[in-house]
């Protein structure tokens, strides 16, 4: 029952994430953490952290780290083939079609239709992160001074950082790792 459970939850994200890893982190936290608790937010936040840093598409990783972690290897198989099949059959049909109407005004207006979405699922997806990241909870706290201020101030270098001098993101990952790694070993 659990192979089905998790493959039919990756169908749905590999379905509904249009726009990528970081439009589907909602889709996957509600799958994973809130409709089925198979994970507590904590383990998400880590397992997206894991997935983000890994090579390969997030949901992809996400879909196996979440199989590995609640059914095994045959877990991790059947998630990530959920969540990619959606996604094989949506774009050879969309390459068909596209390639036969391409031409139509209507299509042209559907993908632009389909622009604002898709940026507001990503920047849905980084404000909770940033959220998770700084209040170390799903939502914003009622008291909104209990902020951790050693990740905001890590976040925000980098931020700059990037603004400023456009450096490989990597670096910056790295960098707040490293940095993350000693401010808190410190405090």
């Amino acid at each position: 029952m659990i192979y089905l459970e998790l493959f039919w939850s990756f169908v749905q994200i590999g379905l509904f994430s249009i726009g990528g890893g970081y439009a589907a982190m909602p889709l996957i936290q509600d799958q994973v953490v809130d409709l089925h608790p198979w994970l507590t937010m904590a383990q998400f936040a880590d397992i997206m952290a894991i997935a983000e840093m890994t090579p390969g598409p997030i949901a992809i990783n996400a879909a196996t780290f979440v199989g590995i972690q609640v059914a095994g290897l045959p877990g991790a198989v059947l998630a990530t083939l959920g969540c990619i099949l959606p996604s094989c059959l949506i774009v050879m049909t969309m390459a068909y079609l596209y390639y036969r109407f391409r031409g139509l005004r209507t299509v042209q207006g559907i993908l632009a239709g389909l622009r604002p979405a898709v940026i507001a699922m990503i920047a849905s997806a980084g404000i909770s992160l940033l959220i998770m990241a700084v209040y170390g909870q799903r939502s914003l706290p009622a008291n909104l001074a209990t902020i951790d201020k050693t990740a905001l101030a890590i976040f925000a270098v980098g931020f700059i950082i990037l603004q400023r001098w456009k450096p490989n993101p990597l670096l910056i990952m790295a960098g707040s790792g490293l940095a993350g790694v000693i401010l808190y070993a410190v405090i």
